[in-house]
């Protein structure tokens, strides 16, 4: 399938420059295309996975994907989607930023396993700082017109707010941007740039500049679709903010939860936008989830392909052994702590100094905040309600001995299906 056929039935494809030609010359092997991103932030966020994987989609298809860092851009702020000015980095802080993407970035780029990794990535501080003054006022500000410039969304947008505008800084974001995509068409033989929709003005941009200055040069323009959930949340967020890719940012287990949270209405569409499997595979998946929506399977297999792609086989196998411990389908005992602890972060907690230090059950689930008295934990307890470990306590004079903590640190306790504690215990 052509590639431009393939990102069409995903759904993936907002605007082009001219769908007819660039799907006649994505036909062809070796086509190098790119798509920026702005270190403004120390982490890639799963909205910025769309072009990614488009680029790897490009790769696994034949083409010469390139990533570029905006260590130039960075500096300066894009406006587009933005109603005020960005707050702007140093210099230091979006080189550290950019340096930490790349690190990230690379290995997607090698899943299937080939040592050689076959995307390029270029930092556009490298040509735009030996730009003088002059020579970008000359050399590329003469091509733009005022009125082309404020016919742009990412201007528009801003020019008429009094209180806010658009500083001549991130005005001139424009001309930058087209300037990558003009020098990477000269330099690196880039016929194609991709970004999200709200890049279109800016990516257009570049081919305008292109087209004045190579002569001849046949380049495209390919935009996103903006994300959004079924229920009007803004996708890839969650209560505590941005999904990052960064897992000191945001956890594998809470990365993985997130996809497997996804609204019935939304899974199928992102395992079209997030993941490889073909039209086929996600037929099947999108049938199961007609016919037996309790099961899950297709959020089971959104979050287990998308974890494993960024965080590795190994995570990825961590956070479903701890999910299905935590709602008691495996042995909590054996699984990664480090994970268990990201898992139930938030959730009541209470630390001793040894296990000595821990009261009987009774007292223990009135300090975990899990009974409101000794008397209700101990109706809970014959009951049957209370768990440790995931393993039913039926005795009121239990206390926890030291083959019972998980990583020799944590011990889980239940109430009812949901409400979990954490003991911690001084090593």
């Amino acid at each position: 399938m052509n590639i431009f056929d393939d990102l069409t039935w995903r759904g993936l494809i907002n605007q082009t420059s001219d769908d007819a030609a660039l799907r006649a010359h994505l036909a062809t092997p070796g086509r190098a295309m790119y798509c920026g991103f702005d270190p403004t932030a120390s982490s890639l966020h799963i909205g910025n996975l769309v072009p990614l994987l488009a680029l790897l989609r490009m790769q696994r298809a034949g083409h010469a994907p390139v990533v570029l860092l905006g260590g130039a851009t960075g500096l300066i702020g894009d406006p587009s989607g933005k109603d005020k000015e960005r707050q702007l980095k140093t210099a230091e802080e979006i080189a550290a930023s950019a340096e930490r993407i790349r690190r990230q970035v690379l290995p997607l780029f090698k899943l299937d396993g080939d040592a050689a990794c076959k995307v390029r990535v270029v930092d556009n501080h490298d040509w735009i700082s030996r730009l003088s003054a002059i020579e970008l006022l000359r050399d590329v500000g003469k091509h733009f017109t005022i009125n082309y410039m404020l016919a742009k969304d990412s201007v528009k947008g801003r020019i008429g707010r009094e209180e806010t505008g658009i500083s001549y800084t991130e005005f001139s974001y424009m001309i930058l941007q087209a300037y990558d995509f003009y020098h990477l068409a000269k330099e690196e033989g880039v016929s194609l740039q991709i970004g999200g929709s709200d890049q279109f003005g800016n990516i257009t941009a570049g081919l305008e500049l292109i087209r004045r200055k190579l002569s001849g040069k046949e380049c495209f323009a390919l935009t996103f679709p903006l994300i959004t959930t079924a229920s009007g949340a803004k996708f890839g967020k969650s209560e505590k903010g941005a999904i990052w890719l960064d897992p000191e940012r945001t956890s594998p287990y809470a990365f993985y939860q997130y996809w497997m949270n996804a609204d019935d209405r939304d899974v199928i569409n992102y395992l079209k936008y997030f993941t490889f499997l073909s039209e086929n595979e996600i037929v099947v998946l999108e049938r199961e989830l007609s016919e037996s929506p309790h099961l899950r399977a297709a959020q089971k297999t959104l979050a287990g392909l998308v974890t494993e792609m960024i965080h590795g086989a190994t995570e990825a196998d961590n956070v479903v052994r701890v999910s299905e411990a935590l709602f008691g389908k495996a042995e909590l005992t054996s699984v990664n702590v480090g994970t268990l602890l990201a898992a139930i972060e938030g959730a009541p907690g209470k630390t001793y100094a040894s296990l000595d230090e821990v009261p009987a059950l009774p007292d223990l689930l009135v300090e975990l905040e899990l009974a409101p008295s000794k008397s209700h934990a101990k109706k809970e307890i014959r009951a049957g309600g209370v768990y440790i470990n995931n393993e039913r306590v039926a005795a009121e004079d239990f206390k926890p001995a030291a083959g019972q903590l998980i990583g020799d640190q944590v011990l889980l306790v239940r109430r009812g299906k949901k409400n979990y504690a954490a003991v911690f215990v001084k090593r």
